[in-house]
């Protein structure tokens, strides 16, 4: 138990340093901001450029990943569509929101950091950029595209669609994905200080993201709102990696390591956006208090699922 405490102790007291350094009114929410930004655009593109060109891109496309991740994501959305909108008669925009909150890991802030952690910046690294165009060309799309169509009911879903995509090919970490495979298929390599400096921004990735979650989480209310939160937790934190662990199960000379490294991106909470989503449909609340109550009870799930991987010879811990 100390050896798995002391991989995902540091992840959570560097999100608690961020906590308290704006609880303290050390640094001001719109600088917190700047430093979210800087992980956005800067660090994690570098992250996802670096993986795509210091690894073979055979060894980085992993079909077995993208599909297993992949449709097990798909189930617990579908399966949260079918729960809000069949059995608790939510609108349209609600159960979208509810299913992208099950179903997109916060793999750059939290799932990264932990999986680098646990199995070395490089598996880690090829793992985040598979995740992100799981969850930015899959899952993501998928819950905005239905948001939009129950708040603009008389709108086109081809409409909808076609302005969703418009914003979200430009992602930065989408824009990162794109240079990266460019650059693996051509075989160009990169100037040396330019790839210099691409490592660096990489390597203050993990540090910087979960920084930025901690400050993120002062200042977020629970109450009045435990169901539709416990909903979202549970969806997330424990349907979520089921789910991707029985779809990996099902598919014939599954990696041990791709297992791991999917449990680990799984297990991790809700996208860091998923606030601000959630207030344009009118779940701010409700969704900032679920990124909060799921980010402080992934430490219990995470350290739970390094023991369960660790004794059944998944993860050996020295």
């Amino acid at each position: 138990m100390l050896e798995i405490l002391a991989i995902t102790t540091p992840i959570f007291l560097l999100i608690g340093v961020g906590y308290v350094i704006m609880a303290g009114g050390i640094i001001t929410r719109e600088q917190l901001q700047g430093v979210g930004t800087f992980v956005m655009y800067c660090a994690l593109p570098s992250l996802v450029i670096r993986a795509l060109t210091q690894n073979p891109l055979d060894e980085v496309l992993q079909p077995h990943y993208l599909l297993a991740y992949g449709l097990g994501s798909l189930v617990v959305f579908g399966f949260a569509l079918l729960l809000t909108l069949g059995l608790q008669g939510k609108s349209l925009s609600e159960g979208a929101m509810h299913a992208l909150g099950m179903a997109a890991s916060n793999s750059g802030f939290i799932g990264y950091p932990v999986a680098a952690m646990v199995l070395g910046a490089s598996p880690a690294a090829v793992l985040l950029a598979l995740n992100m165009v799981i969850e930015n060309l899959l899952i993501i799309p998928a819950a905005l595209i239905l948001a939009e169509a129950g708040r603009q009911s008389g709108t086109g879903i081809v409409t909808v669609a076609r302005k969703t995509f418009v914003r979200l090919v430009r992602n930065p970490i989408l824009i990162g994905l794109v240079v990266g495979v460019l650059l693996a298929i051509s075989g160009l390599a990169l100037p040396g200080p330019l790839a210099k400096a691409i490592d660096m921004l990489a390597d203050a990735a993990g540090p910087a993201a979960l920084f930025v979650i901690g400050g993120s989480l002062y200042g977020l209310q629970v109450r009045g709102m435990a169901g539709d939160v416990g909903q979202i937790v549970v969806g997330k934190l424990l349907l979520h990696p089921l789910a991707v662990l029985g779809i990996f199960l099902l598919l014939p000379e599954a990696d041990p390591m791709l297992l791991t490294g999917a449990l680990l991106f799984a297990c991790a909470p809700m996208i860091s956006v998923f606030p601000l989503f959630g207030q344009r449909y009118g779940l701010g609340g409700v969704s900032a208090a679920a990124l909060m109550v799921g980010t402080l009870a992934s430490f219990v799930t995470i350290s739970l699922v390094i023991g369960l991987m660790t004794h059944y010879g998944l993860l050996p811990v020295a």
